[in-house]
């Protein structure tokens, strides 16, 4: 019967296949194209799917998805971690062959990555979109590159994935993935921990062989299937033929990889066929860290463990944090107890593990030891893991096999209590001292007056310059010291020539580069520190917009990492990141007003003749409000330096900027850029390379050609794991990263960055 069932599978297959082929096709020829507004897609032969714009956030993505099925559903999303297209975009299949999108600044962004040369494209009744060149051969399909499903006459290739959304609104990559191994398994794991022990489905094919595929057939028979076209694992075998015309399958936002089907009816509902599982807690990941996942009418939710707050109380998914001083331990001033909790699991990633040991000396084990924040104790192999934070991927529902230690304080002040009696305590003294503060007070206003209208005046004085000098320095394209996204950067002079500045143009005037000009100004304008390029001055008249700097001659950080004549020495590169994180502290915590800068990255670092390192470029900048700490914006800065939380439609903090100082800091310690072509494979991705030498004990082989001490490079190199981290609870502040820097805390070693993995092409 087996037998019969994957012949008629394979000859199901193969008809899918010969009539995929054989699909009339509608052309789309050579300089069409598609607007938000017009004609916004381009439809199958039978209206079935359609290709084009998609309305999306705020503006539209690039899409295919079934047209005649209410509420419309996508099946595959260009560029699905850029920032949406606005209004004014176009698509266009140009007279080069190439399907680009054009936005109204002049920007062009490929569709389809590098295929060219195409003479015309289709929109296929598969839900297939393919370009063909001028021997009507398919030189790029969709087909090939899936996001989140796979339909009827596609399959997943070896190293292929698809990757869920963060929500049925938001369509970046999510949390999860399910790979097609090159061993021939079918796996699922969380996004950026593909590793065996993170996998959270498995389709059990591990001798499977080499190039195995996954197939969907047209009656929604999902499958395995080997090199010599035998079906070695059918999912769907148990279920009933289905008598619907229309399926797909799905890895979805939690995490859970289904197979649905959908009648002809346009107002009808997906039917679910087939799921990797049942329980929505399974998927590693669903909660944040220091958090687990327990059912509650069959929806999961999430908790934490006695001792830990959420992070955000309003999103139950970021995580939890201590509520209580971590050094509460080593004070030994107050009382420490360890709560007993059954049914949990967590990733064992365990510094420390007890064999043939008692439940009861496993707990004493962790309250004694203060780098123990959870144990966890087998109780039929009588086996004690002690773990420290972050942890990861916990969940209820073990049976009465494993117990779980989470060592608490009792009787404590938590840190929320804390401020609050701290607040009550500055109240009772604000009351005592009314008078006393409100002269003080009264002073101090009088002199911000003063300061600021002598400030105003300085910027005046700049701004009304119309020195002929001056306006011929800006309009000097020999004297272009650098040129941003909206505007270019000039050499320029001030105060009757014997001041040399950097004049900053804003060349078009259009909504992104106004609004860059606006935060740019507004965040530096209230900035003082040694470490961030000064505002001399700005001019706002008309369609003139210039910001006055102070001129750093030196040029950028960049110039000086990536250009082999002018190398800095191992003393010199530690002081430049000692600046920076300086820079990004005062940005973060001593500014009256917190500032994001939303990219940080070598090329926005300037040096000065000293060899001081100094963050310029605020223009992507995001300032805080008063009491907040963080922000829903769109995606900002550039690609490789963004924290993941930017594609997860999560809220924005300060870790952002830690996460960007971290991937610079690599790049300054081995002075090269993130990505490299030409050294070894293993050596292309720098986060890769530094974690695998820090593993390996082999952190010298990154900066060959220095004189290092160990000891110091292992230090920073431990301070960008850290700083590198996927959960942005898990990052440290900047203040924590200075004094990591300086060596004056300890540093635990750090797991791998899970953004390592999710960075890495399964492709």
């Amino acid at each position: 019967m087996a037998l019969l069932f994957s012949l008629f599978l394979l000859i199901t297959t193969c008809i899918i296949f010969t009539s995929q082929a054989q699909t009339t096709v509608s052309n789309i020829s050579l300089a069409s194209s598609l607007s938000p507004t017009g004609d916004s897609h381009w439809l199958s032969e039978s209206g079935q799917f359609a290709f084009g714009f998609y309305p999306y956030g705020n503006g539209f993505a690039i899409c295919i998805w079934f047209q005649n099925i209410q509420p419309r559903t996508i099946v595959w999303t260009a560029n699905r971690d850029e920032t949406p297209f606005s209004s004014h975009a176009t698509l266009l299949f140009n007279t080069e062959g190439r399907l680009v999108v054009q936005e109204n600044q002049g920007r062009e962004i490929s569709i389809i990555g590098n295929a060219s040369f195409a003479s015309s494209a289709s929109m296929l009744d598969t839900g297939n979109f393919v370009l063909f060149n001028s021997s009507s051969e398919i030189i790029w399909q969709s087909f090939d590159y899936p996001t989140d499903t796979i339909l009827p006459g596609q399959r997943l290739s070896p190293g292929h994935r698809l990757v869920s959304d963060v929500s049925e609104a938001n369509h970046t990559s999510g949390k999860f993935q399910i790979v097609m191994q090159p061993d021939g398994n079918l796996v699922q794991y969380p996004m950026g921990a593909v590793k065996h022990n993170t996998a959270y489905w498995s389709a059990g094919a591990f001798t499977a062989g080499d190039n195995v595929t996954m197939n969907l057939d047209n009656n929604g028979h999902l499958y395995l299937l080997n090199a010599t076209g035998f079906i070695i694992k059918n999912f769907t075998e148990t279920v009933s033929v289905s008598r619907d015309p229309i399926h797909r399958a799905s890895i979805d936002a939690e995490g859970i990889f289904r197979v649905y089907s959908h009648s002809s009816n346009q107002s009808g509902n997906w039917s679910i066929r087939w799921s990797s599982t049942e329980n929505k807690c399974d998927p590693y990941g669903l909660c944040g860290v220091n958090s687990y996942c327990t059912l509650m009418d069959r929806n999961p939710i999430c908790k934490c463990l006695p001792g830990f707050d959420f992070i955000d109380p309003d999103w139950t998914d970021s995580g939890c944090r201590r509520n209580y001083s971590e050094d509460a331990c080593i004070r030994k001033d107050q009382n420490l107890d360890v709560q007993d909790m059954n049914s949990l699991s967590w990733e064992e990633d365990p510094y420390a593990t007890f064999e043939s040991i008692s439940k009861d000396d496993c707990r004493e084990e962790c309250r004694r030891d203060c780098n123990c924040e959870v144990a966890i104790y087998k109780n039929l192999k009588q086996v004690c893991h002690k773990l420290k934070l972050p942890l990861r991927f916990g969940r209820r529902g073990t049976g009465g096999r494993v117990t779980t230690f989470v060592k608490m304080v009792t009787g404590f002040q938590t840190i929320h209590e804390g401020r609050v009696k701290k607040s009550k305590l500055r109240m009772d003294f604000f009351i005592t001292g009314i008078a006393s503060l409100t002269v003080a007070f009264l002073v101090l206003a009088l002199s911000g007056v003063i300061i600021y209208r002598h400030r105003i005046q300085q910027y005046k004085r700049i701004s009304d310059q119309r020195d002929a000098r001056f306006v011929e320095d800006v309009t000097l394209k020999s004297d272009s010291i650098g040129r941003g996204a909206y505007g270019t950067v000039f050499r320029g002079i001030i105060s009757n020539g014997r001041r040399i500045v950097a004049i900053k143009r804003l060349e078009r005037v259009v909504d992104d580069g106004e609004r860059d000009f606006r935060n740019e100004m507004k965040a530096i304008g209230k900035t003082d520190h040694r470490n961030l390029v000064q505002l001399l001055g700005y001019c706002y008249d008309g369609t003139n917009r210039l910001l006055v700097y102070e001129y750093m001659k030196n040029g950028s950080l960049a110039d000086f990492l990536f250009k082999s004549n002018l190398k800095i020495n191992w003393e010199g590169r530690l002081a430049i990141i000692l600046n920076i994180a300086r820079g990004i502290f005062y940005l973060h915590e001593e500014c009256h007003i917190q500032i994001i800068h939303c990219d940080i990255k070598p090329e926005n670092i300037l040096m000065d003749d000293k060899g001081h390192a100094k963050i310029a470029d605020f223009g992507l900048a995001k300032l805080l409000l008063p009491n907040q700490s963080k922000t829903f914006t769109e995606i900002r800065g550039t690609r490789g330096y963004v924290a993941p939380e930017w594609h997860r439609n999560m809220p924005i903090t300060a870790k952002a900027d830690v996460y960007s100082f971290g991937v610079m800091l690599f790049e300054i310690i081995c002075c090269r850029r993130r990505t490299e072509t030409n050294v070894p494979d293993n050596e292309a991705m720098l986060v890769d390379w530094v974690y695998d030498c820090f593993k390996a004990n082999e952190v010298n082989k990154l900066v060959p050609e220095d004189e290092v001490d160990k000891k110091k490079l292992e230090r920073v190199v431990k301070v960008g794991l850290w700083c590198t981290q996927d959960e942005p609870s898990s990052r440290p502040s900047m203040k924590k990263v200075i004094l990591m820097l300086e060596g004056t805390v300890n540093i635990a070693d750090p797991p791998c960055p899970t953004s390592i993995v999710s960075s890495q092409s399964l492709e």
